[in-house]
């Protein structure tokens, strides 16, 4: 949770670049760690992120599965540490990533822990651009593009790709990022109108529908498993409280703890639209709860939140 005093709120343009993990929740532990892990590697190594850095022109904005960077400097920075994050990551084919870049309004915060951090449309749209992408792809929005076009370097690489529907009936123009060697050429699937409909999950899960699986207890101490399936237990009696909302009981999900099934394949069983799952760690009285709401026909991620606190 994130805090603000209006009148100490200034707006500035930030240059986004957000990046996640395609497939993050279906890697086992070992490897979400390992791979956050080398993929915060390759960025920091960059060279654009190490002179933002150093210049204190740089923001860092973690998330479950990957990240944003704040470049507080020229709508080419993002793009530059983007092309040389995908340049390093052909050493390392089986961590996929998509990227999305856009330049908007962000502004300082205060979070619960008394840290810096920062929010915005500017980033918020940066995720949306990114969540149009598939593996590989590095998506620009059109206000990026428009600025890029003016630099010969980077006029041959964009290639317009026309809108994509996002949340809230939001359409967003945007452009692929690609050379010869870097990116992904291929077409966005959400693009693709004549794609194929034989993967939806189900064609009688409800839109609105939801499983919340057993949440993963991540605590040293393992008898704090208790802990993990309150948190459940509390989501799921929330709700049902929600009119019009199927909402799959506790007994029915329990088959899937610890389950190594995919997302979309544990909704067609179970008949629904979305799945929220999350994770739990305990250190004595302070508490860090991931949680992650995915759409189950495009097994992608709807959204994400870290909540921390103390007991």
């Amino acid at each position: 949770m994130l805090s603000e005093h209006p009148s100490d709120v200034k707006f500035e343009i930030g240059h986004v670049l957000f990046i996640d993990i395609v497939g993050y929740s279906k890697l086992l532990i070992h490897e979400q760690l390992e791979y956050l892990e080398k993929l915060r590697e390759v960025a920091r190594a960059t060279e654009t992120f190490r002179t933002a850095q150093r210049e204190g022109k740089l923001t860092r904005l973690p998330t479950g599965d990957g990240g944003a960077l704040v470049f507080h400097t020229s709508p080419e920075a993002p793009v530059s540490c983007a092309m040389e994050i995908a340049r390093e990551l052909k050493k390392h084919p089986e961590l996929r990533v998509r990227m999305g870049i856009h330049s908007g309004p962000v502004k300082g915060v205060t979070d619960l822990s008394e840290q810096g951090n920062i929010a915005g449309a500017g980033i918020n749209i940066a995720q949306r651009v990114m969540d149009c992408g598939d593996a590989g792809h590095i998506l620009v929005s059109k206000r990026v593009a428009d600025d890029l076009e003016n630099y010969a370097q980077w006029r041959l690489l964009l290639h317009d790709l026309g809108t994509c529907q996002v949340k809230h009936g939001i359409s967003l123009a945007l452009s692929n990022l690609y050379s010869d060697e870097i990116g992904n050429p291929e077409q966005p699937k959400k693009f693709r109108t004549t794609e194929s409909k034989v993967d939806i999950v189900t064609p009688t899960a409800p839109q609105k529908s939801i499983a919340v699986l057993p949440f993963e207890n991540l605590s040293e101490d393992k008898a704090n498993v208790y802990f993990a399936d309150g948190i459940q237990e509390e989501i799921l009696t929330r709700l049902s409280r929600i009119r019009d909302l199927k909402v799959i009981s506790r007994t029915s999900t329990q088959r899937f703890k610890n389950t190594a099934e995919q997302i979309p394949d544990i909704a067609k069983q179970l008949g629904v639209a979305t799945i929220l799952e999350g994770s739990v760690r305990k250190a004595g009285d302070k508490v860090r709860v991931h949680v992650q709401l995915i759409d189950a026909e495009k097994d992608a991620h709807l959204w994400a939140e870290r909540y921390d606190r103390q007991l």
